[in-house]
């Protein structure tokens, strides 16, 4: 099961997404919430970083739900989250 302790989280301009990080026991996956799917969830968000993050924050949770849903354990080290899954 993963779960999401660590609130750190960070824009990442080539992908245009904010990245934050899962654990499963001792494995670490990154995970990334792309502009489309933060700009849906939180309409009228300022389309910058800024923006962006604080788009993440305020819908964290349903965002840690997706992501946890889209998670399979020990198949790859990233994951993308895009408008589909919301």
């Amino acid at each position: 099961m993963i779960d999401f302790p660590n609130h750190s989280r960070s824009y990442d301009h080539t992908r245009r997404a904010v990245r934050f990080w899962g654990y499963d026991s001792a494995i670490e996956a990154s995970f990334y919430v792309n502009e489309a799917a933060l700009a849906r969830m939180q309409p009228g968000v300022q389309l910058d970083e800024t923006g962006f993050l604080n788009a993440f924050d305020a819908n964290r949770d349903r965002i840690c739900a997706a992501a946890a849903k889209v998670y399979v354990r020990g198949t790859r080290g990233s994951y993308d989250l895009g408008a589909a899954n919301f």
